[in-house]
């Protein structure tokens, strides 16, 4: 996953009800209308996450009728959590550093 694509799905996690959704939906499909109780906000807002973290490809709509059910597309938020991982691997540019002589000793700081 590309960094721009992995960074708007970070945006998007990066709220406390969009969280608690994606947590939800970890357990079962969801409709908005289900969903407003639980987090006493209105629908309009409760779809608008919805769709937030459909646009980053996080949740996948199916219609049942006249009702719209979200579900996880866990494929893609396993790929989140690999990019995650592979981000935290920075050898090769650490190493590009030393290789073309780029490293700078900062005064004061340890090394």
């Amino acid at each position: 996953m590309d960094l721009e694509k992995l960074a708007s799905t970070l945006k998007a996690l990066a709220d406390p009800t969009r969280l608690r959704i994606i947590a939800l939906l970890n357990i079962r499909d969801w409709c908005v209308c289900e969903l407003v109780p639980l987090f006493g906000i209105s629908q309009p807002a409760v779809s608008k996450h919805m769709s937030r973290l459909k646009a980053v490809g996080l949740v996948k709509e199916t219609r049942r009728g006249v009702w719209v059910f979200y579900s996880l597309n866990k494929i893609h938020l396993q790929e989140v959590g690999i990019s995650l991982n592979e981000l935290m691997n920075l050898r090769d540019e650490n190493e590009l550093v030393h290789r073309e002589d780029l490293h700078v000793e900062c005064e004061g700081v340890a090394t």
